[in-house]
């Protein structure tokens, strides 16, 4: 589907984090529907660092980009050396969606230098190239202030809702001393679909107890999980997000979310109903601090200047979702 009037066709396009969840979407979005686009992914790709909590430190796959002809260059965004490769170019759109994403992540340092230095980097990019600027915000930045999460009402309470929450800051100040700029911050809230099997342990509620369920486990919630919600949006409404955001008739952040909110209860018994089992729950207490009870996106703004409209229920969603989910089992237990 085709979502602006824009032609993208003849553009060069940088795609950061592009081997990642979205920005393999964003890839795939663009060479099918612009294929004489000239899309430039940058990603450090995957390796076998891990963070003091077990998680992998970088995301991106390969498998991601099979069928990808455009240029791939395998950087760091901590390294300058890595970073002057993207000067050959000059870009018209860049859609920065790389990050240190883990919100349990605690080196303030690390999160920190990899998401809010290199923001500044891709900045003057697009201030040299006169390049329109989307970038990845997060829901992150509310902390745990109660639904709806409006722009303007922030709380972030971990250093990855804190670096979201700096670079929107940023952004702000870009935008007031650059006016002719085009810089848009999507605030990105539970993301789930195609393409983010290689998140791992950091991936959707929606993958993850739907591998469980087809373990033939006991789905995993937390001791009431009725009355934990979530805004969980679709990744082909992101994509519409991000492709809008091209187009904005303002500059500025934006909540990218259904405007709905769902219980992982919920989530469980859709996934459930689409596979046709009836496996018992298997309930736990949340070990978490400053944990999200309710997250709901106020995307009144989202809709006003973005003209952004979610077109993915959770039901539709997690149907169509069924059979990648299903695929994903099957490259875990043949690995």
């Amino acid at each position: 589907m085709s979502y602006s009037s824009l032609d993208f066709n003849n553009k060069t396009i940088l795609i950061t984090g592009g081997a990642g969840f979205i920005g393999s979407n964003l890839v795939f979005y663009f060479q099918n529907h612009y294929p004489d686009s000239h899309i430039v992914v940058f990603d450090c790709f995957r390796s076998d660092a891990l963070f003091s909590n077990g998680n992998l430190h970088s995301l991106g796959h390969y498998n991601n980009l099979l069928g990808f002809n455009g240029d791939i260059i395998c950087g760091n965004m901590n390294n300058k050396d890595d970073l002057t490769l993207l000067s050959n170019y000059k870009f018209d759109y860049i859609f920065h969606q790389a990050a240190i994403s883990d919100t349990r992540v605690n080196n303030q340092e690390t999160v920190m230098q990899t998401n809010v230095n290199s923001f500044y980097f891709f900045l003057e990019v697009a201030i040299k190239d006169q390049a329109t600027l989307v970038y990845a915000s997060s829901a992150a930045t509310y902390g745990s202030l109660p639904s709806p999460q409006t722009v303007g009402n922030e709380h972030p309470e971990n250093p990855y809702g804190f670096s979201k929450y700096a670079m929107d800051q940023i952004a702000y100040r870009y935008i007031h001393n650059y006016p002719d700029m085009k810089i848009v911050g999507l605030r990105y809230f539970n993301v789930y679909g195609s393409k983010e099997f290689y998140k791992g342990k950091t991936s959707s509620m929606v993958l993850q107890l739907g591998l469980q369920i087809l373990n033939g486990d006991r789905p995993r919630l937390f001791l009431g999980s009725d009355q934990y919600f979530r805004d969980f949006v679709d990744i082909e409404d992101v994509i519409q997000a991000n492709i809008k955001a091209c187009q904005t008739k303002k500059n500025g952040v934006y909540n990218v979310g259904s405007g709905k909110a769902k219980s992982f209860k919920d989530i469980v018994d859709l996934l459930q109903g689409s596979m046709g089992t009836n496996i018992e729950i298997k309930y736990f207490h949340n070990p978490y601090k400053n944990y999200q009870m309710n997250t709901q996106a106020d995307i009144k703004t989202t809709q006003n200047y973005l003209d952004f409209q979610p077109k993915v229920t959770l039901e539709k969603g997690i149907k169509k979702y069924i059979p990648e989910i299903k695929h994903a089992y099957e490259n875990l237990i043949n690995d």
